[in-house]
This record gives C-alpha cells, structure tokens and sequence, in this order.
C-alpha cells in the first residue's frame, strides 16, 4: 500500500511501506503522520548548498564528527524523519546515534531543516520530535522571513545571535554561521566566519575531547577483543 500525505501509522509500518514503494518520494513520520514533501524551489537548493559546504567543511576539521544530507532517522515508535542536514558524534566520540542495516538510530546531536513549505511542521511537530529524542541543537532557516530560528534543547533556552550576527553552535564548539553571508549566497564571506571559529580555542578543546574519547573507545575494544 503507497503512503498518503496525512496517513497516521507506526514507524514500523511507515518504514515498511516506504522501503517497499517504488518511487522514491521525501516522506517523512512526525509524530505519528505522515509528511509528503513538496517539489524543493531553487532557493531552497541554494541555501541547502550552502550550509552542506560549511558542515562539510566544520566535519573535515572535527575529528569524531559525521554530517549527513537528507539522510533518514528513525526516532522513535512514531517518528521516522528526515532532515535537510544533520550533524553528529560518532559512537566512539559519545554521539548516541548508531547506524543499522543502512539507516540511522537515535538522535543527531545538530539537526537543520530550510522551511519553506515546510514551515509549520519544521516549527511545531518535527520541534517536538527533535526535543522528545534527544537532539541537542536544533536550527531552522526560514526562507521567506529570512531568519535562522534556533533551539537549544540541552538547555531548554532558544538563543539569539551572538554579536555581529553569527549563530555559535553550542553542540559543536567552533561551528559559526554568519546568517546573513548565507542568507545572501555570500559563501566566502560565510566561509570565512566558521574558519574563525575553527581555529578558537573553544573548537580545539572540543577535538581533544573527542580524540581522548576515541582512543579510550579504542584501548577497549582492543582489551575486550583480547579476552
């Protein structure tokens, strides 16, 4: 049986029934309904592009760390989505997300979703997913209001800009976003604000912590392959 935008199913159901269609379409479960997306617009491509870049390029210089585009996430009983990009620990770094069989488990620390037609549920019924899996972090670009909307569920606070209009993550120590370089598809510029905060003292306190993790991680698995 195809899916139907508005359909109300298990995530098991929902999973079955998507593996087995044919054609391919975004369909996401929040909260228990069924999302069919809509036809993505250029601006909406174009803003996607540019924040892959700067999670492509915060992941190069991040030991431990994994970003991913449109990839799905199975949340919970009635929770199967699937963001525009997401960013996260690897297991052996203490990320709680873990891939089986092709598809990701468990909450991404940095979930990002570009509303557009998508708005409603980005702000309402896939915020409460997020919150209710464990997302740390999570930042919704609107398109038309041209903002960053974001959430800091570690700390139950939603966080402003900071100075000069860069978002700093707070899940991932050095990751700046300069709002408006990407808002105006001024890469360069937006480039140039996240190697700033790659190179801070914060963003390399972060990778030694997770390079300590990673080969704690490591000694023990070797110890436990040994016995």
């Amino acid at each position: 049986m195809p899916l139907h935008n508005g359909d109300r199913l298990t995530q098991d159901e929902f999973h079955r029934r998507y593996q087995s269609s044919p054609e391919k379409v975004k369909a996401e479960l929040i909260e228990g309904t069924v999302y069919m997306a809509s036809p993505v617009g250029l601006r909406h491509g174009d803003l996607h592009f540019s924040f892959s870049a700067l999670l492509g390029a915060y992941q190069a210089a991040s030991f431990g760390t994994r970003g991913s585009d449109n990839a799905t996430i199975v949340l919970g009983a009635q929770s199967e989505p699937q963001p525009d990009l997401h960013l996260r620990l690897t297991p052996e770094c203490g990320g709680r997300s873990r891939e089986q069989r092709g598809v990701l488990h468990g909450p991404p620390e940095l979930v990002i979703e570009i509303a557009h037609s998508s708005r409603a549920v980005d702000l309402h019924g896939k915020r409460r997913d997020y919150q209710r899996a464990g997302v740390l972090e999570y930042l919704v670009l609107l398109v038309e209001e041209q903002q960053l909307q974001t959430f800091d569920f570690s700390t139950q606070l939603q966080p402003r800009a900071h100075a000069g209009g860069i978002y700093r993550s707070t899940a991932f120590p050095g990751l700046w976003i300069h709002t408006a370089a990407v808002l105006s598809g001024d890469l360069p510029r937006a480039m140039r604000t996240l190697n700033k905060g790659i190179q801070s003292p914060d963003h390399a306190a972060f990778v030694k912590r997770l390079k300590r993790a990673g080969r704690q991680a490591n000694a023990g698995t070797i110890r436990a392959a040994r016995k």
